[in-house]
């Protein structure tokens, strides 16, 4: 079982209550700034507001801790629960860069679910936020007005689904707007291994693709979302598993002649992921879902918004190898990650 994991100014000042939303920006903030969000209150119009954090939400501090990549262990039985609580949070996005944001079990992104393809999965959401929210499982061949509805503060639903397919997946807060609840930080992956093992992988690893609008650069404060930013496509920060560049300082890790497998999701809201190895080439790499065949010798692999994609590489010369989205203005907002071949010294110039 999985269980616990990781304000608003109004018109003139702070508006007190479910949440806020408020004024225009359209610049984007200099690549120190931060996204987090909240969401227009009932009846509210979203057109060129920006988003802040309801008052008294995200009670504690920001305490950076690296997200966990390695894959987590297989869920057991016939049938699996998975209990996430979703929480308004305050998180850290880089060095000093607070944001105020909406977390499955308290983090961003939500805990990696790792499950057998034809397992059952009961999904337990409790709403611990102030506003509504709902889950949605890109694994779930199931009715979405009836599992993916809308749950009110304080209240719980739950659905049970058959992981039929095989595949990384994303799951994710359909509320609308869903742009706003996903750049807030509502998104995990889901990984349902095949009946039919994989080839042996020495190291597994998940990495979740993401994108922050801010208002502000948080470093005084805690920043919100921008929505203005977030429909024009212009983040602040481009991440691995919430938090820009952390794999740069604590480096993922194989030994050579070792092969590493990476399940990758790229959680948008709106950005593609050109998924590239520098130095070497993904010599197994299976795209999108279909877990049934994989290309071999790929250079870049594109995981669209939304979408998930298996990589396999086997590295025999020690050294750093970085992981990135090939669109280098993502990698300039710190979607890059270094895999450390045989505890190489030194540093990375990319």
């Amino acid at each position: 079982m999985v269980s616990g994991f990781r304000n608003s100014r109004s018109v003139g000042r702070r508006l007190r209550g479910i949440l806020a939303v408020v004024a225009l920006g359209s610049t984007v903030a200099a690549v120190a700034a931060v996204a987090a969000v909240a969401v227009a209150a009932p009846g509210t119009s979203m057109a060129g507001m920006q988003h802040a954090a309801p008052t008294g939400a995200a009670a504690t501090p920001a305490v950076h801790k690296p997200f966990p990549a390695a894959l987590p262990p297989l869920l057991t039985g016939n049938l699996v629960t998975v209990k996430l609580v979703l929480k308004d949070v305050t998180v850290e996005l880089a060095p000093g860069v607070k944001y105020y944001a909406w977390g499955f079990e308290g983090g961003v992104p939500g805990p990696v679910i790792h499950v057998k393809q034809g397992q059952r999965v009961k999904i337990v959401l409790t709403n611990k936020g102030m506003i509504p929210h709902s889950i949605d499982f890109h694994a779930a061949r199931i009715a979405p007005n009836v599992a993916f509805k809308d749950v009110a503060a304080g209240e719980s639903i739950s659905y049970t689904f058959t992981a039929s397919d095989p595949g990384v997946f994303m799951y994710h807060c359909g509320t609308k707007p869903v742009l706003a609840h996903i750049a807030n930080g509502m998104y995990g992956a889901i990984v349902v291994e095949p009946t039919k093992p994989l080839p042996h992988a020495d190291n597994q690893y998940v990495l979740v693709a993401g994108e922050w609008y801010m208002n502000g650069d948080g470093t005084k404060e805690p920043a919100s979302l921008d929505m203005l930013k977030a429909r024009h496509q212009q983040p602040d920060y481009v991440t691995w598993n919430g938090y820009a560049g952390q794999y740069v300082k604590e480096p993922l890790t194989a030994k050579p002649g070792e092969t590493t497998r990476f399940w990758v999701v790229a959680a948008g809201p709106s950005f593609d992921t050109a998924f590239h190895i520098v130095g070497t080439i993904l010599d197994r790499a299976w795209v999108d879902g279909d877990m049934t065949q994989y290309l071999r010798g790929v250079q870049t692999v594109n995981v669209p918004a939304g979408g998930g994609g298996v990589f396999d590489v086997k590295i025999d010369e020690p050294g750093l190898y970085p992981f990135l989205s090939h669109s280098f203005a993502s990698v300039d907002l710190g979607q890059v990650g270094l895999l450390n071949v045989g505890n190489a010294k030194g540093s990375m110039s990319h």
